[in-house]
């Protein structure tokens, strides 16, 4: 099976799905034993220059510190969205990501623009456990929020930002671990 592709083998299980139940009048018993390979899509790359832009066009402060976030660190939306206080550990310098992907926790490196930067966003709403918190209510509401900010709020506003920007990409903005200042 490794040396034909699955359009190919798929091409032939419908020849003999088909030869089955039109010539022969049988009934098709699939075989159990071919799968479809996984496939995995790389994510389109966001490189320094378009992150710039996206920052610098997105006026909302909370979601460019998210992005910036995200970014900085490589981070998945559901881990950035659930980052607390807790897990910034600046005397190491790092950050301890929980429940990432597969379950597992993991520590990332803390670049220190984005330590300041966290460090002065969390200045504005002082939530005691989250670093995103969700902002019903203004500062006051996201200084006692228990729940972090609203993922569709966030895609949405990605979303916007990505063709405002006129980029073509599928935007992610995880796969480069970089440290600049937010400008």
């Amino acid at each position: 099976m490794a040396s034909h592709s699955w359009s190919t083998v798929k091409l032939d299980l419908y020849g003999l799905k088909f030869y089955y139940a039109h010539v022969l009048s049988k009934p098709w018993v699939a075989p159990g034993l071919i799968k479809p390979p996984r496939t995995q899509r790389l994510p389109d790359i966001v490189t320094v220059a378009e992150a710039k832009r996206l920052f610098a066009a997105t006026r909302v402060v909370s979601y460019r510190v998210f992005f910036f976030t995200l970014y900085s660190l490589g981070l998945r939306l559901g881990e950035g969205l659930w980052l607390q206080v807790g897990d910034i550990d600046a005397a190491r310098g790092r950050v301890h990501i929980r429940d990432a992907k597969g379950n597992r926790d993991r520590f990332v490196p803390l670049p220190q623009a984005t330590h300041h930067l966290l460090r002065r966003f969390w200045q504005v709403h002082r939530n005691p456990v989250l670093l995103f918190p969700n902002r019903h209510g203004g500062r006051q509401g996201a200084a006692r929020a228990t729940t972090p900010m609203d993922r569709g709020g966030v895609q949405t506003t990605l979303h916007k930002v990505v063709e405002s920007c006129g980029l073509k990409k599928r935007s992610r903005l995880t796969a480069c671990a970089i440290a600049m200042p937010l400008t």
